[in-house]
């Protein structure tokens, strides 16, 4: 069975998409970009800061759908910048303990909105 999450604590989707599908156990998060809510205004200017918009829009989704960071099991960074790695890194590893999910990074050229940072998850409980 297929379930759409949606949450407006999240920014809504910006395309035929939705924050999130949950399928059995398993829910699958839209990649997430530095935008707040309600505001739907882009945090830029430091990839930190926008790096923790991206995790806790991604921690709203979870919540919505009774989930948290520790069931996250893979999660996909895309970055415009690899340069911008280490302090991608040194947020993203602050929503996570010892049992960190399986992850990959990739640069690309662009990003929707021209954002820095994009993260996508999956989490399974």
């Amino acid at each position: 069975m297929k379930t759409v999450v949606n949450t407006s604590k999240a920014p809504a989707p910006i395309g035929p998409y939705n924050q999130a599908i949950k399928a059995g156990n398993t829910l699958y998060i839209s990649g997430q970009i530095p935008m707040s809510t309600p505001s739907g205004e882009l945090v830029s200017g430091d990839i930190s800061k926008e790096t923790k918009q991206v995790m806790e829009n991604i921690g709203f989704i979870l919540e919505e759908a009774g989930y948290n960071f520790r069931d996250i099991v893979k999660t996909t960074i895309f970055l415009a910048d690899m340069n911008d790695f280490s302090e991608v890194n040194g947020v993203y590893g602050e929503y996570f303990d010892d049992q960190a999910p399986a992850r990959e990074t990739v640069a690309v050229k662009t990003l929707p909105k021209n954002v820095r940072v994009e993260i996508s998850a999956i989490a399974f409980k």
